[in-house]
């Protein structure tokens, strides 16, 4: 029997790419990814809510955000396509964690965020919407820390 892993997303960068180069030469780009969406609710009242994905890229793709021939930044519209993945890591207190991420195959910018601010990648910037309340990203396991990826 078949089965199929894809993942196709619409939604805006949370925070600028970050570049992690490792020692062999690899390069990892993580990103979080904000979704919407709008709802009434029984009252009528208009309710909105953003769930927030990280990304993961690998190998070329990687290689080109990293070397700036694509210029990503927070609060751009992204179309995101790629594969689900679950991986565990242990934290600094030995505590067995779980973190689901989008590993990335294609990326495409939509539509640049509003001119407000620059980035550190050169693009100008709009604030993302904030996680929601509860929301707490999971670190990785090859740093080790507190980070959201």
């Amino acid at each position: 029997m078949a089965s199929l892993n894809k993942v196709i997303l619409i939604g805006r960068l949370g925070k600028d790419p970050e570049v992690t180069t490792f020692d062999n030469g690899n390069r990892k780009i993580s990103a979080t990814l904000a979704t919407s969406e709008r709802y009434r609710d029984r009252d009528n009242n208009w309710v909105e809510q953003t769930d927030w994905h990280n990304i993961v890229v690998w190998g070329n793709l990687a290689n080109d955000i990293a070397e700036g021939r694509r210029n990503y930044a927070k609060g751009d519209l992204m179309y995101i396509e790629g594969k689900l993945k679950t991986r565990q890591y242990t934290d600094q207190q030995g505590i067995v964690r779980y973190v689901t991420e989008v590993n990335a195959e294609k990326m495409m910018q939509l539509a640049p965020a509003r001119p407000t601010q620059q980035s550190s990648f050169g693009q100008p910037y709009a604030p993302a919407p904030e996680p929601a309340p509860g929301y707490t990203p999971s670190p990785t396991q090859d740093e080790g820390n507190d980070l959201p990826f």
